[in-house]
């Protein structure tokens, strides 16, 4: 049981944390932090938080768990903030999608990654944002990806890892570095891929026919180019290395393809269809299963 939660960026994330948290019945007192006085309102007549305070520092007195669910661009002012006002129980957790940036940030704010924090990744979200599109069953049957460094508190780990637990989630430990490549190729990349497709074509001459005509398909794919794109410049930014190789090796794939296809070879072409059809059924087979008949 958490007594105090303080969630720092009351939008789908950490609203959705706070929501899944009650249901679980696993939180007492929830305290919300943002900039936006206006969100904070909406977030308390919503029965998301029972409290707020646009001070970090402020909100974090008393509280046993942190989560800082604000883009990675604030991370570091967050971190300022709540310096010198948390309790010697305090732990603190984060959302951010980039953990080599996130684990910087703390070692630039306290010298030192403290033993209270345990870096965190929920692999869940939507397209929406903000308090209003937040709901609790958003982690359920989702993983969370914790990458605590040498000197991170193992208790603080397990008390992370039960507080996700008790929202359903499926939590895994990796490294840091691990992460960052892992999300690089497995989230990053088809945020790019959508961005790019979508600014492409609606840079075209013919766009108005273009976006006519789109499908269902071209709706599904570029679903996700409707995200924030403030979080995602910050994003690419965090994880430049990670992601800019991946690019570049998904460049040369479409390269090798585009070529594949000018030559007529229909061979290559049904093995390259052929491996990812496999591969991708292979991976909803087993989210599925995981899920309990999937979504």
């Amino acid at each position: 049981m958490i007594q105090r939660l303080t969630v720092i960026g009351v939008g789908l994330i950490g609203g959705s944390l706070a929501r899944a948290l009650r249901s679980a019945d696993a939180v007492g007192e929830v305290i919300g932090c943002g900039r936006s006085i206006d969100n904070l309102q909406r977030a308390q007549e919503l029965g998301v938080i029972d409290d707020y305070s646009r001070d970090p520092g402020e909100a974090v007195k008393g509280a046993d768990m942190v989560f800082i669910a604000v883009p990675l661009g604030a991370i570091a002012g967050v971190f300022e903030r709540i310096r010198g006002h948390l309790s010697e129980q305090t732990v603190v957790t984060d959302g951010g999608s980039v953990k080599g940036s996130v684990v910087a940030d703390a070692l630039g704010a306290f010298g030192q990654v403290p033993a209270w924090f345990v870096p965190g990744h929920p692999i869940a979200g939507t397209e929406r944002s903000g308090v209003d599109s937040s709901f609790p069953e958003l982690f359920q049957s989702r993983r969370v990806i914790l990458t605590p460094v040498a000197k991170t508190d193992p208790d603080a780990v397990t008390r992370v890892r039960r507080m996700w637990e008790a929202v359903g989630s499926e939590v895994t430990e990796m490294s840091v570095t691990h992460h960052d490549e892992v999300l690089a190729a497995t989230s990053h990349l088809p945020h790019m891929l959508a961005f790019g497709l979508v600014d492409a074509l609606a840079r075209m001459q013919t766009n108005d026919e273009i976006f006519r005509y789109a499908a269902g398909g071209f709706r599904d794919f570029t679903r996700i180019a409707s995200s924030s794109p403030e979080m995602w410049r910050d994003i690419c930014l965090a994880n430049a290395n990670a992601l800019s190789d991946m690019l570049a090796r998904f460049g040369e794939e479409m390269t090798e393809l585009s070529e594949t296809i000018r030559r007529a070879d229909g061979e290559a072409l049904l093995q390259v269809f052929g491996r990812a059809r496999a591969a991708r059924d292979c991976y909803i087979d087993g989210v599925d299963a995981r899920n309990g008949g999937g979504e």
